[in-house]
């Protein structure tokens, strides 16, 4: 962890304890400091069900007089942080949000519940993403967003165009800016979005990854096998990197309990990292997920590989987020390399990255016999 971890307002963030998938535990649920709300928000349904949930938490909600979220900057990007992490905004989705984005390679269209996540991953991918501090800005116009979604189905270039992964339909990913799962007893967004998935008849799917494990709420949902729920998860030795998330057995553990619910499932492995023993410790993160998913019937499982990359930018924001960080981004030892968009990335060497392809889809075909792996970037 870096220094002054400790000391951090957010170390309320959600940490599940550990648990058997025979006697799950309750998780621990982020608790946010500074909770503000909208007029625009308070004029939704939705906006009011949130901040009813918050109070119902004993969280104190402070009913903004303007649409803008001000107050969080400081010429301390350390400070600033750590207040940014400890607030949740509800705010409603602006107009640009409800014009979907592909997001390629991991679904036909991405649509947003919320922006911005109560974790701290010292890889954390938004940080080159999201203007300004990372607050969680959760959306009260939830009608609005999901009645949008029926203008885009058949369409799309990912599972829409594949004969490969045609069976999955069209699919919305829900989890590019934040993760669903971690501000679901706040919001109830997810649920609802796994409830407008299960009532839509057509051939559809929703999708989101998670690192956290409180599912509880979602398993006797009537999601009629249209949500995929992945979990994202990496080696144990690279744990250290994702504070204020559910330890990775109460994710795997999590992952079982969803698959006996119906629901398909996967594993996001990501970011992947050659981390000293990388091979015997991606293997046994692979066993570990075979053993929780248990010995019933085959599960409808993917499986996603995603290597560590960051970007000019990305790294100096992270670098101001956790300053004692030891998170592996020299551009030495890396390869530049160029986005569709036109902006810099550092990857892995060539050499490297084809070992260790081969050696964890090698692996997965192994331990998880079952799963389709979907891509690999």
């Amino acid at each position: 962890m870096p220094a002054g971890w400790k000391h951090m307002d957010a170390i309320e963030a959600v940490a599940a304890v550990h648990d058997r998938p025979s006697r799950p535990q309750p998780a621990r649920l982020w608790r946010p400091r500074h909770v503000m709300v909208t007029p625009a928000a308070l004029e939704h349904a939705h906006g009011r069900h949130i901040v009813e949930r918050a109070e119902a938490l004993g969280l104190s909600v402070e009913r903004l007089k303007s649409n803008r979220i001000t107050g969080l900057r400081d010429e301390d990007p350390r400070r600033a942080y750590i207040r940014a992490k400890a607030t949740l905004a509800v705010v409603t989705a602006p107009p640009t949000k409800l014009k979907l984005q592909p997001i390629p390679p991991s679904a036909d269209w991405r649509f947003d519940l919320a922006e911005g996540c109560p974790a701290h991953c010292q890889y954390c991918y938004l940080a080159g993403s999201l203007a300004g501090p990372p607050i969680t800005r959760v959306y009260a116009n939830l009608d609005a967003i999901l009645g949008h979604l029926g203008a885009y189905l058949g369409q799309g270039g990912v599972t829409s165009a594949s004969k490969a992964r045609a069976g999955e339909g069209t699919t919305f990913e829900a989890s590019c800016y934040t993760d669903p799962l971690g501000i679901e007893h706040l919001t109830g967004s997810l649920s609802a979005a796994i409830r407008h998935f299960g009532a839509w008849d057509a051939p559809v799917q929703l999708r989101f990854t998670t690192k956290f494990a409180a599912v509880e709420p979602l398993l006797d949902l009537p999601h009629r096998g249209r949500t995929r729920i992945r979990f994202s998860v990496n080696a144990a030795s690279a744990s250290h990197y994702e504070g204020g998330t559910a330890p990775l057995q109460d994710r795997l553990a999590a992952m079982g309990r969803m698959a006996r619910a119906g629901y398909p499932v996967g594993l996001t492995i990501a970011p992947i990292l050659p981390v000293e023993g990388w091979r015997e410790a991606y293997d046994a993160l692979l066993r570990d997920a075979a053993e929780a998913l248990g010995d019933g019937p085959a599960p409808d499982l993917t499986v996603e590989l995603i290597t560590h990359r960051f970007t000019p930018g990305s790294k100096t924001v992270l670098e101001g987020w956790y300053p004692g960080s030891d998170l592996p981004m020299r551009e030495a030892e890396r390869t530049k390399k160029l986005t569709k968009f036109g902006s810099l990335k550092y990857v892995f060497p060539s050499d490297l990255m084809k070992q260790m392809r081969a050696h964890v889809t090698e692996r997965v075909a192994v331990r998880l016999p079952e799963a389709r792996i979907l891509y690999w970037t």
